[in-house]
Parts: structure tokens; sequence; C-alpha cells
């Protein structure tokens, strides 16, 4: 009995051992790249550094700079812009998605080549794609505009103006709802069907179903959705950078373009990693806000 139970132990040690030379790779890059990476922004964050000359230790001045100080214009504005874009773009994502989700969970002949056509998008290159959509938003000879000409519309300058240039960048994120979309889609697929039956018994109709069955089921997908897509606009660059480069007259200063244009335009390392610091409490705030409100909605089977 003690043999087995040695053998057991020493096998035990041995995955033990093999699970972390497994790991090491991915453990090693997380303590170099991201762990020792946040500590010394951290630490920069309270200094003036310009990456040419030896950080100097300023304290909490740079924060100060930020919120009332001689940069809170830009930074308000930057703030400003990225929470608009997310408190727009985040619902349509998330309500368009879904309803897309729900028109590729039918089973027809050639659904699967639809639900390739829908997710493609998400992942084409951020550049080619606002490069795609420079045309799309051309004042003059794009396809957005030709349209709108067909039945009498003149259509606006779009990036060219500060009143549409957000609202065209928001109308475009409607493009990258494919990913959010495929998730949506697995979740429906693992609603069991049971579920669907004993309504139907019960005389649902469709539309019942889907508000008693459907969304209850959904919830933590639709959780899950939410917080990475506020996760992923605020942290939008791409777009704003290659199309409008935070114009025009700051209408699309995004909050992590102003940080990159402090970082490598201004060499104001030490702002710039302030700036990273306070966009990573603001978005832990949303997350730990969202976690919070979560057990009201989300419904996890098995969970009371």
């Amino acid at each position: 009995m003690a043999f087995h139970k040695s053998n057991r132990n020493s096998l035990a040690r041995q995955e033990e051992r093999l699970f972390y030379l497994f790991i090491s790779p991915w453990l090693l890059g997380f303590l170099v790249l991201t762990c020792l990476s946040m500590a010394a922004s951290l630490y920069w964050s309270f200094t003036e550094y310009d990456m040419l000359t030896s950080p100097k230790w300023i304290g909490l001045e740079n924060y100060q700079s930020a919120f009332s100080g001689f940069d809170s214009r830009l930074f308000w504005q930057a703030l400003k812009v990225t929470l608009i874009y997310t408190f727009s773009s985040v619902p349509l994502q998330l309500v368009g998605g879904f309803l897309v989700a729900i028109l590729m969970n039918q089973q027809i002949k050639g659904i699967n080549v639809f639900r390739t056509i829908y997710y493609l998008p998400s992942i084409t290159a951020g550049v080619a794609t606002a490069m795609l959509w420079l045309f799309i938003f051309n004042p003059q000879f794009g396809i957005l505009n030709w349209l709108l000409a067909q039945v009498g519309i003149e259509g606006p300058a779009w990036l060219a103006s500060r009143k549409w240039a957000l609202p065209a960048l928001i109308m475009m994120s409607m493009w990258g709802f494919g990913g959010p979309m495929v998730i949506y889609l697995a979740g429906l697929q693992g609603i069991p069907q049971h579920l669907y039956e004993a309504a139907k018994i019960d005389g649902a109709n469709a539309f019942k179903q889907f508000l008693y069955v459907t969304i209850p089921q959904m919830t933590p997908i639709i959780f899950f959705n939410l917080v990475m897509s506020i996760i992923g606009t605020f942290q939008v660059f791409t777009s704003a950078f290659v199309m409008t480069a935070g114009g025009p007259v700051n209408a699309t200063l995004f909050y992590v373009l102003y940080l990159y244009r402090e970082a490598f335009q201004s060499f104001r390392m030490g702002y710039a990693s302030a700036l990273a610091w306070v966009l990573f409490i603001i978005i832990m705030i949303f997350t730990g806000i969202q976690v919070k409100l979560s057990g009201k909605w989300v419904y996890y089977e098995g969970i009371r």
C-alpha cells in the first residue's frame, strides 16, 4: 500500500514539474514583458522622463497636470471622445452581433459560408480596414455619399467634419461585430433543446421562447462580450491614427492616441505612463461595476 502511495506521489511530482516546464515560456514572458513593464511604467509615472535622460522624480505632478494642470484640456477631451465612442459603439456591437448570430444559427444550406463572410471583417488587419473606410467616407467619390446622392441627400464631409468625424468612426465600429457574433453563436448552439420543447408544451410562441429561454440562457455570453467590448473600445487607436490623426480639431482624439502622442511624439514618457495608469484604473472601475451588477441580471444554470 505504501509502495503504491509512493508511486502516486512520485508521478504527481513528475507531472507538476512537466506542467511548469511547459508553461515556462508563457510564465517567463508574463513576468518579464508584462509584470516588469508594468512596474517600470508605474515608476515612470512619478517621474519626468524623456527616454533620453535619466528619470527625475517629481511625485504626483504628472497626474495633477492631467486632471487640472497644463495638460488637462486635452486629457479631458480625449477622455470625453473615448467615453462617447464606448457608450455608442458597444450597444451597437452587442445588439448587432446578437441579431446576426441568431440569423447565422438557422439550419439552412450554405450557412457556413455566410458565417465566414460575417466573421472575416473582425480578423482583417486594422490598417487595411481603415484604408477601406477612408474610401467609403471620402466626401468627393466615396461610396457612402454616392449612395446618399442617389436618394437626393447631400452627404457630409464625414472625417473632415468636426461634427461627423466621431459618428463616422462609431458607424465603422459595426464592421467588427464578427468576433462577438461567433461567441454568441457558440452560446446559442449550447442552449439545451429540451428547454424550448418544454416552453412549446406550455404554449409559448417564438417570441416568448426568445424572451424567457434564449435571453436568460445567453446572459453569461452577453456579459462576457460586454466586458470585452468596453475594454476594447477604451483602447481604440488604429482607426483614429490612420484615418483622422485625432482631428479635425481633436474631435477624434481618442485616449490611447493622446497617450501615444505624448509618449512617442512629445517624448514625455513619464506623463504618458501616468495616462496609462489612469486608463488602467478607469477600465478596472468599469469592469468592477459590471461584475458587481452582473449578479442582478446574469443567469448561471445551477447557481442560485
